[in-house]
């Protein structure tokens, strides 16, 4: 579970971070704590827990995610959570969690005349939580509702993101939404809550990430704190991650749903991250072919500037949840394994066949003929100064830095851009032809006539782009190649499912 919060934010420069001892995939590590003192009248937090949904036990998928709920939104010892929100009131500030597969982090950041008092209230709630019952029930009730209402019910294009990655690692500790499923959550109990914050919530998986103009001694005070107070425990990474199975072919999921689009997403694993030689030139590559929100990028152009198909359509090589909302990937989303992705936003029923054409003969057309070398270099010429804007506040600074802590790669902006300064075209099309391709993928689909574009699918028809305006001679043409791209799916390969049953069990 994600949960929001709002905190005072400050751009500055940021510092070197704590060093890994160790990278991650590697076998057990440990992050140094990541401290980026500075001038600031703000001191942003990020206390940092390397566990996350992949430790869910089976049967109790979730119970990671209502554990930072609980502390976060359900006050400590002391103290109700309703007194917290009071307390926190006139000091314009909040404490928030968010949950992935690896990592938990607790987030905020307060004025320094307030700090003594706010790290009194969030210190407590994480080392000494309420596990009040009626706070219990209330998370938990929360986070079947998103998993029903939010994801299944009113967002279409998250839910076949993330109903995707369920699918690319299932069988896997990444195989569910970090949420939990509906009827895991159903069964968890306080105590279930408890046993996993005993078991994990250890000096072992405790990172401390600190930045602004707090007193030189703050940073000792936190991490003896912190220390002496979590049991020793072991490091949640120690253990070795299976590798996701392999898609032969393609592969279709389309969930019926009475929607007026039809979203889809499309994908499969890579084994990049960060940590890996050949990640900056995947990332130059995903920045060309779809960075996220961007006008200029390859599948924008082909799909909603050329033939006005829909809102955006982008490719990513790390998760990026809530996409739709925000024009910036949230840190903290570390993950020793990565995939592929292209998201394409609901389109028009008609033009949807086509959209899903366009998409993956493009992504052919990537693989097979590689960048140019005028589109390498002004990808290259965008991506070292839009580096900068991923971490302009100070939160994000600091979150970063933990990321590269976790990776073991150093300053991040100095990271991305030193590696960028050294890439050539050749390096980067050696990158597309090993890992990209459009042959073994695996596709979700939301649409309303599940049936009707399953039949489209296998019957192999071309399916023409419909316009509600004159195209050009070119263009034409070229759908014509387009909507008669071969889409070689075994009927077995395509199933049905209800939205009722995506995040069920």
């Amino acid at each position: 579970m994600r949960v929001r919060f709002i905190g005072l934010l400050l751009s500055l420069a940021v510092l070197a971070p704590g060093l890994a001892l160790a990278k991650p995939g590697k076998g057990s590590f440990k992050v140094a704590p990541v401290l980026l003192p500075n001038s600031s009248p703000l001191v942003s937090f990020r206390l940092l827990f390397n566990v996350g949904s992949a430790a869910d036990p089976k049967g109790k998928e979730g119970v990671a995610a209502l554990t930072a709920a609980l502390i976060s939104g359900g006050g400590n010892r002391s103290m109700t959570y309703e007194e917290i929100v009071k307390t926190m009131y006139p000091m314009a500030t909040s404490f928030g969690s968010q949950v992935d597969k690896e990592m938990t982090v607790f987030v905020g950041t307060t004025h320094l005349d307030n700090l003594q008092k706010y790290y009194g209230l969030v210190s407590e709630s994480l080392l000494n939580p309420g596990w009040r019952p009626e706070d219990f029930s209330r998370i938990k009730e929360d986070a079947i509702n998103f998993l029903k209402v939010n994801l299944r019910g009113n967002n279409d294009e998250e839910l076949g993101k993330e109903a995707l990655y369920n699918w690319i690692y299932e069988s896997h500790p990444y195989g569910h939404h970090n949420t939990g499923t509906v009827q895991s959550l159903q069964k968890l109990t306080l105590d279930d809550v408890k046993e996993f914050y005993r078991n994990n919530y250890t000096r072992e998986n405790f990172v401390l990430g600190l930045a602004g103009g707090y007193p030189g001694d703050f940073a000792k005070k936190v991490e003896a704190d912190f220390t002496s107070r979590l049991p020793e425990g072991k490091a949640a990474q120690g253990s070795k991650l299976p590798e996701p199975e392999k898609i032969g072919g393609l592969k279709m999921r389309i969930i019926q749903k009475n929607t007026p689009g039809t979203a889809i997403s499309f994908g499969f694993p890579i084994p990049v991250t960060r940590a890996d030689p050949d990640w900056p030139a995947l990332l130059l590559v995903q920045s060309f072919f779809g960075q996220h929100r961007s006008s200029n990028s390859y599948l924008y152009q082909r799909m909603r500037q050329t033939r006005g198909l829909n809102y955006g359509d982008y490719a990513y090589i790390e998760y990026f949840p809530g996409g739709m909302f925000q024009f910036q990937p949230d840190p903290n989303l570390a993950r020793r394994q990565q995939i592929f992705q292209v998201w394409i936003r609901p389109v028009e029923p008609k033009n949807s066949l086509f959209a899903l054409r366009i998409a993956l003969y493009e992504l052919r057309k990537l693989a097979e003929k590689g960048m140019s070398q005028a589109d390498f270099e002004a990808t290259r010429q965008f991506l070292t100064k839009n580096v900068a804007s991923l971490t302009k506040t100070q939160s994000a600074q600091l979150g970063y830095a933990l990321d590269s802590g976790f990776y073991g790669i150093g300053n991040f902006n100095d990271y991305v851009r030193d590696k960028l300064s050294r890439l050539t075209l050749d390096d980067v099309n050696k990158a597309i032809k090993k890992y990209l391709q459009a042959d073994n993928v695996k596709i979700v689909a939301v649409t309303k006539d599940a049936e009707g574009f399953r039949n489209a699918i296998l019957e192999g028809k071309a399916s023409p782009i419909i316009y509600t305006a004159p195209m050009s001679k070119d263009v034409l043409e070229e759908d014509k190649v387009i909507e008669s791209y071969k889409l070689s799916i075994d009927p077995k390969d395509v199933e049905i499912v209800s939205v009722d049953a995506v995040f069920q069990d």
